[in-house]
């Protein structure tokens, strides 16, 4: 019959595997609302500038904002670039530090010899 350390212990383990199944995929996007104008921006009908997709094992997909130039050539919205790019900064930070705190949370075990 198992007792409460088992158990406590197979109950983090499950919920560090779940958290290890949601954060296998961080998507982050930012997005935009037209706040000139005569109407209330409606934060439900924003619409996105900009994602970025990372997987655990590193693959990673990025879209960003791109404008027209005065030649008609595209050119990156910096600005915008820039403010998409702290936001995943933050996330994966965000991430990696809530998987320490989980694998953390499991007691070290004696190995056997």
């Amino acid at each position: 019959m198992p007792n409460e350390l088992e158990t406590a212990l197979k109950n983090t383990a499950a919920s560090i595997a779940k958290y290890v199944q949601d954060a296998a995929t961080l998507q982050v996007e930012s997005r935009y609302v037209d706040i000139g104008g005569d109407d209330t921006p409606s934060f439900d009908q924003a619409r996105p500038v900009a994602r970025t997709i990372v997987r655990l094992d590193g693959d990673s997909e990025t879209v960003i904002p791109m404008r027209k130039g005065s030649a008609g050539t595209l050119e990156v919205d910096s600005t915008l670039f820039e403010l998409h790019q702290q936001n995943v900064a933050t996330a994966i930070d965000y991430r990696a530090r809530m998987l320490n705190a989980l694998l953390s949370a499991l007691p070290s075990r004696p190995r056997s010899a």
